[in-house]
């Protein structure tokens, strides 16, 4: 940003400075200094002024610059800088001059850091303007108007000296109608690193570009064949496009020496999306559309990152932190990092071709304590990425980044300084531009420090830097390719350099984790919720025939109820824990035990049906259907048990009945229940009770009843024997006289009816017999 500007007498030549002087000694008033209209030149930021002696009540012109070109300039080079004048006083500038001046030598970081820390504008320190010719002149800045410049300097004008960093001034001088009299406006400053030829000793510069992004993906799936992915939002094909932050990354990195850190939860997200997904809207879900999006980034990945180095870190980057402080004492915990650390490698593999180096941990923001870093390396890596404010040297120079902190384990320890470089808003180009040369000055001056060895340097930055904030980072690293003074270096080989014998090698207690990022951890509950899930998982996973179809989206899923984006996002967090969950939860309800209300069991013994219901679109085995009789000696099961038990397996989509024996022994209800296990013997949803009344028939009544039908078959017996002897009396009496009709018709004279076909003697009919008939069998 622009630096609020002293108003101090600011001449352009000796003779000025001389009859300025002499006229406030004799006059006491200051001298109007006349200056030259030039050609008008847009937008910035200002900063409000004082007087020396005494307060004017405008405020400053604000100044600031939009490029520096060359930023690292060498011999025969012409700089050119533009940028923009806003007067953001009450009063119009008028006779203003736009000009460069070149500050001292700055001596160190220390002095870097010392030079952008001042506000104000302070003739020694700021340095003295060069010739007038290399300005720009202002006839009039009225208020509230802003002006582009754009001034081009040979270097051979700057009269740099020895090889180092210099502070570079913009300032802006006129006056105004109560002050009349020339004098510093505004004023901007940044740095120049003049370094014109190849150092022998360069530092070597290792930094790190990371692919990473919060959750996308949901745990639930379509239960097609190919489980067509459920996607939180469409968010990520913003970021996948080519103007998109991770778009931009993959673009600006192609060409850049740096070294690729990637979540593998990325990539996988990512391929989901090249085939068919869908998209949450609301309550219900649409086909997602970005399937081309995500096949180009994935195809710019791939060419990338060929041959180059590439640093996975564990499935859905897990906040170690958050483990160490909240999560390790919950058992299951740290067993979720081995899973992760050890999906890591095949899943980037897959997918970009490359195969990864899996060794190294990044806790946020570099900081680090003695449980971090057990828990770090407990999961197999032995490579910690520190950062120096937290791994804090007590040395006069900028150790290099490696450096052993007992186990077996090695401390990468980057540069907090340009690791956050580029943080904050650097969509202004003002800002953009002035963190570049800051990034650049620091990079010389850790060169150029009295040192005898050659040192290594990494630059961890943001995890999701912006699309502006990557755009800044690769200007800086686009200028460092010469390397005049620093020389690209993969973090693999940054972590076998030899380290400095004086650098600090103990690891802070937890006491000395900073609070702020301490209250952006994960509470202990969502740990807690992260074992409930994974117990829940492990019983429904026994039961499957194809448990990757469950394992693998819920085993991811839990993995990024983990992850290091939830920093912050609280409600956000739990709210994604909670439909893992409910996902799950859904899932087990497929297969359950059918309800029934009551039965009713007549007889000594019978079969008391249970059914099981399989709507998954997988078969399911592994299952053991244990029924319980509340009152065994009401209604025994088998053997004369209580309890009695059958194995289940049940085809996707299918229900199956299973019986099992049961024996009355007395008469009422009998409460009943239907549970399954696994056959580990865990129960599996939710129990089944019911009804069973009990109807015995007693031997007593089971006498009555045979002694009825007894009587019954007697009675028959007697009608039969009756109705036989009147028979036989009939045909005793003679052969009855029968009459032949005209028609051929017979009649018999007793019956009195015209026809009979079926006379009482001769062949048996093959129909059955008439109530009144006798039939002879």
């Amino acid at each position: 940003m622009a630096e609020a500007a002293v108003f101090q007498e600011t001449p352009t030549s000796p003779a000025r400075r001389w009859l300025r002087r002499t006229a406030s000694v004799i006059v006491g008033a200051p001298l109007v200094a006349g200056l030259l209209g030039g050609p008008a030149a847009p937008a910035a930021q200002a900063a409000p002024q004082t007087a020396p002696q005494a307060a004017s009540g405008s405020r400053t012109v604000d100044v600031s610059l939009n490029t520096v070109a060359p930023a690292a300039p060498v011999k025969g080079d012409s700089l050119t800088i533009t940028g923009t004048v806003v007067n953001e006083g009450r009063q119009t500038v008028s006779g203003a001059e736009i000009g460069l001046r070149v500050g001292e030598r700055l001596i160190g970081r220390t002095g870097i850091d010392r030079a952008a820390q001042r506000t104000g504008y302070s003739p020694g320190p700021d340095g003295s303007p060069i010739d007038d010719k290399f300005t720009v002149k202002l006839p009039k800045l009225a208020s509230g108007i802003s002006q582009d410049f754009s001034l081009t300097v040979p270097v051979s004008e700057l009269e740099l000296g020895e090889d180092g960093v210099y502070q570079l001034g913009v300032a802006l001088s006129g006056q105004t109608p109560s002050e009349r009299y020339e004098h510093v406006l505004g004023f901007e400053r940044t740095f120049l690193p003049w370094q014109p030829e190849a150092l022998e000793k360069r530092t070597r510069l290792t930094y790190l570009w990371p692919l990473i992004s919060s959750t996308h993906l949901s745990s639930e799936t379509r239960s097609d064949e190919q489980q067509t992915p459920v996607f939180e939002d469409e968010s990520l094909a913003k970021e996948l496009a080519p103007e998109g932050r991770l778009g931009q990354l993959v673009s600006l990195g192609r060409d850049l020496p740096v070294t690729w850190v990637i979540d593998p939860d990325l990539l996988s997200t990512v391929e989901a999306m090249t085939v068919d997904y869908e998209v949450r809207q609301g309550e219900d879900t649409v086909k997602g559309k970005n399937q081309d999006v995500a096949k180009a980034w994935l195809n710019n990945l791939q060419s990338a990152v060929k041959g180059r180095k590439v640093v996975a870190l564990p499935f859905a980057d897990p906040d170690l932190a958050s483990l160490a402080h909240r999560g390790k004492n919950v058992s299951g915990s740290l067993s979720h990092l081995q899973q992760a650390t050890e999906v890591a490698e095949s899943t980037v593999e897959t997918i970009i071709h490359e195969k990864p180096s899996t060794d190294f941990a990044w806790p946020v923001e570099g900081a680090i304590d003695s449980s971090i870093v057990d828990v770090a390396t407990s999961a197999g890596a032995d490579k910690v990425i520190a950062r120096s404010d937290s791994l804090r040297d007590d040395l006069n120079y900028t150790a290099s980044a490696a450096r052993p902190i007992g186990g077996g384990t090695t401390a990468v320890v980057s540069d907090a300084r340009l690791s956050t470089a580029f943080q904050g808003d650097m969509l202004s180009t003002g800002s953009s531009t002035l963190a570049v040369q800051k990034f650049l000055a620091q990079t010389l001056a850790v060169t150029l420090q009295d040192t005898d060895e050659q040192r290594s340097l990494v630059v961890a930055p943001q995890r999701t830097p912006t699309v502006s904030q990557a755009q800044s980072m690769a200007r800086a690293l686009e200028a460092l390719k010469p390397e005049r003074w620093t020389q690209s270096m993969d973090l693999i080989a940054a972590s076998a350099f030899k380290p400095d014998a004086g650098a600090t090698t103990k690891v802070p207690p937890a006491s000395r984790y900073p609070t702020q990022l301490r209250k952006q951890e994960l509470p202990v509950r969502a740990f807690q919720d992260i074992r409930t899930t994974q117990n829940a998982l492990d019983r429904f996973t026994v039961i499957l025939t194809q448990m990757d179809r469950v394992e693998t989206p819920f085993g991811r899923a839990i993995d990024r109820e983990m992850s290091t984006s939830w920093r912050g996002r609280a409600a956000e967090a739990q709210q994604y824990r909670t439909g893992v969950r409910e996902n799950l939860q859904v899932l087990t309800q497929e297969v359950q035990l059918i309800q029934k209300s009551q039965i009713t069991l007549s007889g000594r013994s019978a079969t008391i049906p249970v059914t099981v219901q399989n709507r998954l679109m997988q078969e399911v085995d592994h299952l053991v259907l244990k029924l319980r009789s509340d009152n065994g000696a009401r209604l025994s099961l088998e053997d004369g048990n209580a309890v009695a038990e059958q194995p289940i397996e049940v085809k996707g989509g299918h229900s199956q009945s299973v019986k099992f024996d049961a024996l009355a022994h007395v008469n009422g209800q009998v409460r009943m229940t239907a549970q399954l296990y696994t056959v580990d013997g865990e129960p599996y949803g939710e129990k089944m009770q019911f009804t069973v009344k009990v109807s015995e028939i007693t031997p007593t009544v089971m006498l009555v009843i045979a002694g009825g039908v007894l009587l019954l078959v007697l009675a028959g017996v007697r009608m039969y024997t009756q109705r036989k002897r009147a028979g036989a009396a009939e045909r005793a009496d003679g052969p009855e006289q029968v009459t032949q009709g005209s028609d051929g018709d017979t009649e018999s004279p007793d019956r009195g009816q015209a026809s009979d076909p079926t006379p009482d003697t001769g062949p048996e009919s093959g129909n059955p017999s008439g109530p009144s008939e006798k039939v002879d069998r």
